[in-house]
C-alpha cells in the first residue's frame, strides 16, 4: 500500500494532521529559501562594500562612504555603518564636546546593530517551532489512529496481529511524516543561527572600528588646536 492510498484510507483526523504537516513543510521550505538568498546577498554585497567604504574613510570622504552604504542596501555591515555616518553628519555641528558626539554615534550604531539583527532573524524562530512541534503533531495522529484501530477491533470482535497491523501501519505514517518535516527544519535553524551569529559579530566589529576612527579623528583635530 503506497502513501497516497494510506492517506485516502486514513480517518479525517489523520488527513488533517498530514495536511497540517504539509503546510508546515511548505512554510519551512519557503523560509529556508528566503533566508539563504537574503544571507547570501548580505555576504556578497558586504564583500563589495567594504573596500569602497574603507577607501573613502581613509580619504576622509564621508559623503562617498555614505553613498556606498546606501548603494549596498542588502549588506548588513552597510546598514550599520550608514546609521553611524548619518548620526555623525547630523550631530557634528551640535556637539562641541567630541566625547558627546562619539557617544551619540556609538548609541546610533548599537541601535542599528540590534535592529538589523532582529530583521535578519525574522522567520528563523518559526523553523525552531516547526522542528520541535512537528514530531508531536505526527505522534498525535498516530495515537488517534491506533485508538481507532483498536476501537474497530473491539466493535468487530476480531483480533490478532493481522487485524491490527494494517491500522497501526497507517497510523504510524503521521509520525514518520512529522519527523520528515522536523529534521530539515532543525538543521536549517541551526545553520541560519550560526550564520546570524557571524553577521552579528561582523556588525559589532565594523561599528567598533568606525567608532575608533571617529575617536582618533577628533583626537588628531584636538591635538592640532
Amino acid at each position: 500500500m503506497n502513501f497516497l492510498q494510506m492517506f485516502i484510507d486514513s480517518s479525517w483526523i489523520g488527513k488533517t494532521v498530514i495536511l497540517i504537516l504539509m503546510g508546515l513543510s511548505v512554510y519551512s521550505i519557503a523560509v529556508m529559501i528566503d533566508k539563504f538568498r537574503s544571507y547570501k546577498a548580505a555576504r556578497d554585497e558586504s564583500l563589495q562594500f567594504l573596500p569602497v567604504f574603507v577607501k573613502n574613510l581613509k580619504d576622509s570622504n564621508f559623503q562617498g562612504a555614505l553613498d556606498a552604504a546606501r548603494k549596498y542596501k542588502k549588506s548588513h555591515i552597510a546598514r550599520v555603518v550608514s546609521a553611524g555616518l548619518i548620526e555623525y553628519d547630523a550631530d557634528k555641528a551640535d556637539f562641541k564636546d567630541s566625547h558627546d558626539l562619539v557617544g551619540a554615534v556609538g548609541r546610533a550604531l548599537e541601535r542599528s546593530v540590534s535592529l538589523t539583527a532582529a530583521e535578519m532573524k525574522k522567520g528563523i524562530g518559526g523553523l525552531a517551532t516547526i522542528g520541535s512541534s512537528a514530531p508531536f503533531i505526527g505522534l498525535f495522529g498516530t495515537v488517534i489512529g491506533i485508538v481507532n484501530a483498536f476501537t474497530g477491533i473491539a466493535q468487530s470482535g476480531s483480533g490478532g496481529l493481522a487485524a491490527v497491523s494494517a491500522g497501526i501501519a497507517e497510523a504510524l505514517i503521521t509520525t514518520a511524516f512529522g519527523i520528515m518535516v522536523a529534521v530539515p527544519a532543525v538543521m536549517a535553524f541551526n545553520y541560519f543561527t550560526t550564520r546570524l551569529e557571524r553577521f552579528q559579530i561582523e556588525m559589532s566589529n565594523s561599528s567598533a572600528e568606525l567608532l575608533d576612527f571617529f575617536v582618533k579623528k577628533h583626537e588628531a583635530m584636538s591635538a592640532k588646536r
